[in-house]
C-alpha cells in the first residue's frame, strides 16, 4: 500500500516501528543546498544558487517540519521570492496529494501533479525514500533542491539576504554552541519524542518517550523562568525549532498522541513564551489550526480507525504574554 509502481518512492507514511515498539524516523533523501553563490553546501552537489523565483516550496500546514520552512520563508521576508504550494490535509494510501478542496491547498502550481510523488520522480525516477514534506524544489533543473527542514531553515537564514536586503541572523555564529546543543534535546526529546510516543508500540517504548518528553518540557519551563528565549534575549534558530511543536500540543498531541501528563497550557512560563512568538510578526499566518486537527485525527488510522475528530481544547493565542 502506498508503494509507487518503479518499487522505490514509498507514498504513504505508515510509521516505522522497532522489534522493540519504538519508532523510528527515516533520514531524509535530498540534503543539497541553495548557497548565496551556487557553490556546494555542508552536504550535496553545487548548482543552486540564490535567486529570486527560481525556488518553490511543498509544504503541509499540519507538518510542523514543514511549518518551519514557512515560518523562516516570513522572517526572511522571502515571500516574494520562493514561492509556495500547500498540500491538502489528508495523507492516505497515496500519500500527500494535491487535491485543491482543503482550504488554503490550491493543487500544484507548477506541474499540475495529482500527488506529491510526481514531484518526487520527476527530480529522480530512480532514488528510493518516502515522500515527505518540506520539499525545497530547484524549477531550473526541475530538481528537489532538499527535503530535510532543518537545513533548508538555514539556507533560509542567510543564502538569500543579498536579493531581500533581510540581515536577521537566526543562527550566529558566536551562539552556535549553544543552539546546537538547545536543538539537540529539543528534537530528540520534544519534535520527534511527540512521534516516539504517540506511534509506540509498546508500552516500554511509551514510557521512555513519555518521560523525556515531559522532563524536557519540565526542563524548558525551568529554562524560561528567567529568559524571555532559549538562548537568553536573542530569538534564535532554537526557538523557532521548538515553536511548531508547541503550537500543536494542546490541539493534537495531549490525546492523539496520548501526551497527556500535562498541556502547554499548564506551564505558565513555556505558554507566555509560546504565545509571545506566535504573536510576532506574519506568524500567525504560518498557523492553520483546521489543517494540523484534520491531518492528524484523520490520517493516523492505526491511532485513530473511526477518523473521530475531537471538539477541543480552545486556547487564546492571542492573549497577551507579559514578555
Amino acid at each position: 500500500m502506498g508503494q509507487l509502481a518503479n518499487g522505490q518512492w514509498i507514498a504513504d507514511d505508515s510509521p516505522k516501528i522497532s522489534s522493540e515498539g519504538r519508532f523510528q524516523r527515516p533520514n531524509s533523501v535530498f540534503r543539497n543546498w541553495v548557497t548565496e553563490d551556487g557553490a556546494p553546501g555542508p552536504s550535496g552537489a553545487g548548482g543552486y544558487k540564490a535567486e529570486s523565483g527560481r525556488y518553490h516550496l511543498y509544504v503541509s500546514l499540519a507538518c510542523p517540519w514543514a511549518h518551519r520552512t514557512l515560518i523562516f520563508r516570513e522572517l526572511k521576508q522571502l515571500g516574494d521570492h520562493v514561492s509556495v504550494d500547500i498540500v491538502h490535509p489528508d495523507m492516505l494510501e497515496e500519500g500527500w496529494t494535491f487535491d485543491a478542496d482543503g482550504g488554503p491547498a490550491k493543487g500544484d502550481s507548477l506541474y499540475g501533479s495529482k500527488f506529491l510523488r510526481e514531484i518526487y520522480t520527476r527530480s529522480d525516477a530512480c532514488a528510493n525514500g518516502r515522500v515527505t514534506v518540506p520539499v525545497l524544489f530547484d524549477r531550473e533543473t526541475e530538481s528537489i533542491v532538499s527535503n530535510e527542514s532543518s537545513e533548508i531553515i538555514r539556507m533560509f537564514n542567510s543564502a538569500f539576504n543579498r536579493i531581500t536586503g533581510n540581515s536577521l541572523d537566526f543562527w550566529p555564529a558566536e551562539s552556535r554552541i549553544q543552539i546546537e546543543k538547545l536543538n539537540r534535546r529539543i528534537y530528540d526529546c520534544v519534535n520527534n519524542g511527540v512521534y516516539r510516543a504517540g506511534f509506540a508500540a509498546s508500552q516500554t517504548a511509551y514510557d521512555e518517550a513519555a518521560r523525556q518528553l515531559f522532563g524536557a518540557l519540565d526542563w524548558l519551563e525551568l529554562r524560561l523562568s528567567d529568559k524571555r528565549f532559549l538562548a537568553g534575549d536573542q530569538l534564535t534558530e532554537a526557538d523557532w525549532r521548538l515553536f511548531p511543536t508547541l503550537v500543536r500540543f494542546d490541539k493534537v498531541y495531549v490525546t492523539h498522541f496520548k501526551c497527556n501528563r500535562s498541556r502547554v497550557t499548564d506551564l505558565p512560563n513555556l505558554w507566555a513564551y509560546a504565545r509571545n512568538l506566535f504573536q510576532m510578526d506574519g506568524i500567525s499566518r504560518t498557523v492553520n489550526f483546521d489543517h494540523i486537527v484534520r491531518h492528524y485525527y484523520f490520517s493516523h488510522a492505526n491511532i485513530n480507525p473511526n477518523r473521530i475528530i475531537p471538539v477541543g481544547p480552545v486556547a487564546d493565542w492571542n492573549e497577551p504574554h507579559g514578555r
